[in-house]
């Protein structure tokens, strides 16, 4: 098998995220297996082989020359054009069944180690299509020198840009935002940041929206001028009439309502949406959501579930698997234990926990999180609640509290392993861990089992239909 060779098989499998497993057939007649991206289990297919090391092939897909049995037809316009979702020619059943044997089989792998634990069965999203709270946008072109676009990469690309005015995972609030803001700056000629020149203006659009109470907050990031090169504590002027934009979004007819929009500066070289400076446009830089009886004040770059009907069918999970961790005589939930939940962003799992505990205690990095936790405890008549801004690893040396149950919610890559060995040293009764990827979570879980602790429970809780992507929650207790 060498690079650049077009072979066919048929997909067998598809490893989380969307690592399609082929089984083919060299020239030598043997057997061989490659990983091909963005393909479905039973599928036909012709692919290059791209790379060849250690063993280990891997393919660019060329062409699907036999569907699978199971596979439908899209409903959105943009699928396989733009790179965010990965399963819209599967139904609904189907890929939360494919994201559940996928962490199954990631989990088997470590679990073979331990005695019985339950798999529950996933828990889909109580809304399949504009479910997102969040989206950030990026301004481009779809094609070289072509009209301006505002929208997601392209599939596979990093300097194209598809706008997705037909996209099934927002609603038709964002949808309007998007096509009306590209048609403002599109006439006005207004350029986009090119992000290998490092000149030009429009970078990003942020828009994020409360889905039960309405509330919309946009941000439009910027460079500081039209005609400036991008260099550190270089700045312009620029004569761009943001003001005239604030109005024509206040114009539009929208379900929900426009309560802030803010105009960012970010002079960064790097492709990320973030604010040197931040302007008050209209209104205020902030909006309301409510998860499961209680209010969350949330700001630009706060952290909340992208989902937010999803993110209650979480929660819900992670409080059952406490409930049975406190239950005391007779069900009755004692109320002596403290609570680590530690990663805790802005303190929306602290905060729900902490009806059932003594006193819950948030760490996180992000200091804006923080503060943005210790508003909404006060706006929700939440007293047992104490967040500390800081890296997990440095904290948990200087708290002198000791944690009954700790909650463990990192992000991607998972608990750094100096900060794990820590975790791990509190030797409490009960662990719950709440991965967004499967893969962390199971390298993670080596490290338990070697400290005694054992898996009790697991749940998927789909948050990200469409997409390759799946929460799972973990319930761990340590064997005395």
């Amino acid at each position: 098998m060498k690079k650049g060779q077009i072979l066919e098989g048929i997909v067998e499998r598809v490893d989380f995220p969307n690592k399609g497993v082929v089984k083919c057939r060299e020239e030598n007649g043997e057997d061989a297996i490659c990983i091909v991206k963005n393909v479905l289990p039973g599928q036909r297919i012709n692919f290059c082989v791209q790379k060849k090391r250690s063993g280990r092939v891997e393919g660019r897909l060329l062409e699907v020359l036999e569907k699978a049995e199971n596979e439908v037809d899209s409903s959105c316009p943009h699928f396989l054009a733009c790179g965010g979702c990965l399963y819209h020619n599967l139904s609904y059943g189907d890929q939360c069944h494919l994201k559940q044997d996928q962490v199954k089989r990631l989990l088997d792998q470590v679990l073979c180690r331990q005695d019985a634990w339950v798999f529950e069965a996933i828990k889909p999203s109580p809304a399949v299509y504009g479910y997102r709270n969040k989206m950030e946008f990026t301004f481009g072109d779809e094609v070289k020198d072509g009209p301006l676009s505002v929208g997601l990469h392209k599939r596979g690309g990093f300097y194209d840009i598809v706008t997705v005015s037909g996209c099934q995972i927002m609603d038709e609030d964002y949808r309007q935002i998007l096509g009306a803001t590209r048609d403002y700056f599109e006439k006005l000629e207004i350029p986009f940041f090119h992000r290998m020149r490092h000149t030009g203006y429009l970078r990003h659009l942020l828009v994020r929206k409360g889905a039960k109470t309405g509330e919309i907050l946009v941000a439009l990031v910027t460079t500081s001028g039209i005609n400036s090169v991008v260099k550190e504590g270089e700045t312009t002027d620029s004569n761009v009439d943001i003001d005239g934009f604030a109005q024509m979004l206040l114009k539009l007819p929208l379900e929900g309502e426009v309560v802030g929009i803010l105009h960012m500066i970010n002079d960064a070289v790097a492709d990320v949406v973030r604010s040197d400076e931040t302007k008050l446009l209209y209104g205020r830089d902030y909006f309301y959501e409510e998860l499961l009886g209680l209010r969350f004040r949330i700001s630009a770059f706060s952290f909340l579930q992208t989902n937010s009907l999803g993110a209650e069918v979480l929660y819900m999970a992670v409080r059952e698997f406490i409930g049975d961790l406190s239950s005391g005589e007779g069900g009755e939930a004692k109320q002596d234990k403290v609570v680590f939940d530690l990663y805790s962003g802005t303190g929306t799992i602290a905060q729900l926990m902490a009806p059932m505990a003594k006193k819950v205690v948030g760490v996180e990095i992000v200091k804006e999180a923080v503060e943005a936790a210790k508003e909404n405890a006060a706006l929700n008549g939440l007293d047992n609640c104490e967040f500390i801004a800081g890296d997990v690893l440095k904290v948990l040396d200087e708290l002198e509290e000791k944690p009954d149950f700790i909650i463990l919610d990192p992000p991607r890559d998972g608990v750094h392993p100096k900060a794990l060995k820590k975790i791990l040293a509190y030797g409490v009764e009960r662990i719950i861990y709440i991965s967004c990827k499967p893969t962390s979570l199971v390298r993670d879980l080596g490290s338990f089992l070697e400290e005694e602790y054992q898996v009790e429970r697991v749940v998927c809780c789909d948050q990200f239909p469409w997409t390759g992507n799946v929460e799972t929650v973990c319930l761990l207790s340590r064997k005395f």
